[in-house]
């Protein structure tokens, strides 16, 4: 078996519902143009407030991704 060789992506996911869905919404979206994906670490964590209550939360993710042969 080779070794692999992985190339790390920084990206923001944002949701009004919850820091989870914030997760989800950006590994989803980067899926439809990154392959082999195996990972995620949540490397920052904030939100948006409005009229005194939270209005977005977002979410920094590091996602690693395995480099073709």
């Amino acid at each position: 078996m080779p070794d692999h060789i992985y190339k790390v992506l920084e990206i923001v996911g944002s949701s009004t519902v919850s820091s989870d869905d914030a997760i989800r919404n950006a590994i989803e979206k980067a899926s439809k143009t990154i392959r082999h994906m195996n990972w995620f670490q949540v490397v920052e964590q904030r939100g948006h407030i409005a009229d005194g209550t939270v209005a977005h939360f977002q979410v920094v993710l590091k996602i690693g991704f395995r480099l073709e042969d």
